[in-house]
């Protein structure tokens, strides 16, 4: 495990104490040009380029990385300005088969038509065959949804020693969970739309990298590429980042009870969860995650009983995304995910935790 951010000092990351009748919350800054007579180096020029407010926001995410952080529109406009930026045709990509779906579907759709070589493999097996000839690896862990697990140490050791990149989405698991780059990643990506964000009103992502070419060469594509988050948005986000510690702790701690239940009920066929002592991933969790997360992987009898939860759990919202204040469900047989049609995935939200279990069990009973 790696030491974790600092939740106080992220409250405090102004820099300067704020002179008397200055406001305590970032100002939004929503203008597109600025004031430029003489020299226009060292200060925001337009709004492609830069922007207070993403700046700020940018500032909060590093702190929370430990390492410089460039922030998105989305979590897939980060991914694509890591692929786009840092690959060329002739390169191989390597990806897990069950990541999500969306990462392989741009690798598949558009990077090998220009020349990238895309081969995936399963997460459970993704070290099998070695990492040789990869320009990229590229690791989501925990998977998504079948929250398998990834040694990002161990895989990141093999890569660099191959001369290739590693790339973590750690998306799942937020930098209060998984320290990816301390574990010797090259980068990190993330959709802060999912626990970063946390109240389901906006759309980001970040990347996040120690080495100052990349980070250069990935700067460069979203200024060119106009691939920039908006000021809104991220305004939002820094918001937002002041309270993740406390809503990813309440979160994950709800997710270990309700994981436990779950797996103890008689209308309950499997789960998935790394907090788990019999899950698969839970060794390699304990040592490489400091959270086991908010995510939970559920099986029930078949699609029938999978919709008939998400649809009378009164504290259960249907939603393709996660991380959220509010507990949703998502059935990921219906996007085409090869999945079992009675598999769910829960993410945990911020009720108290004996009054989402109330819910849960009672929806699971017969009717």
């Amino acid at each position: 495990m790696t030491d974790m951010p600092s939740a106080a000092d992220l409250l405090h990351l102004r820099g300067t104490l704020p002179e008397k009748g200055e406001p305590l919350s970032l100002p939004l800054t929503m203008s597109s040009v600025f004031h430029l007579p003489g020299d226009p180096a060292g200060v925001p020029a337009y709004g492609r380029m830069a922007n207070p407010t993403w700046e700020a926001a940018e500032h909060a995410l590093g702190h929370l990385e430990g390492a410089p952080a460039l922030l998105f529109p989305s979590g897939m406009a980060a991914i694509a300005a890591a692929f786009f930026a840092l690959l060329k045709a002739g390169d191989r990509l390597l990806l897990p088969t069950d990541g999500y779906y969306t990462s392989r579907l741009l690798a598949e759709n558009y990077l090998a038509r220009l020349g990238v070589e895309v081969e995936q493999r399963p997460t459970t097996a993704f070290s099998e065959g070695g990492f040789e000839g990869f320009a990229m690896v590229f690791l989501e862990t925990p998977s998504n949804p079948g929250l398998d697990l990834i040694d990002i140490a161990e895989t990141a050791r093999a890569v660099r020693a191959a001369g290739g990149l590693t790339v973590v989405d750690n998306t799942t698991m937020t930098p209060f969970g998984q320290r990816p780059l301390a574990l010797g990643a090259d980068v990190v990506v993330a959709a802060d739309t999912k626990a970063p964000g946390g109240h389901s009103d906006l759309l980001a992502g970040h990347l996040a990298s120690n080495d100052p070419a990349i980070l250069e060469a990935v700067r460069d594509w979203r200024k060119i590429s106009g691939g920039i988050p908006g000021a809104f948005d991220a305004w939002l986000l820094h918001r937002s980042l002041e309270t993740l510690e406390l809503r990813f702790a309440r979160m994950c701690d709800s997710a270990e009870v309700i994981a436990a239940r779950l797996a103890a009920h008689p209308a309950v066929r499997a789960v998935r969860y790394p907090g788990l002592p019999g899950d698969p991933s839970h060794g390699l969790a304990t040592s490489q995650m400091t959270r086991f997360g908010f995510l939970i992987g559920l099986t029930l009898a078949d699609e029938e009983a999978a919709e008939r939860l998400v649809d009378t759990c009164r504290y259960l919202r249907a939603a393709t995304s996660f991380g959220g204040t509010h507990s949703s469900a998502e059935r990921r047989a219906r996007w085409g995910d090869a999945v079992d049609p009675g598999a769910l995935r829960l993410s945990i939200g911020c009720e108290p935790v004996e009054e989402l279990w109330q819910a849960l069990d009672a929806a699971l009973r017969p009717a």
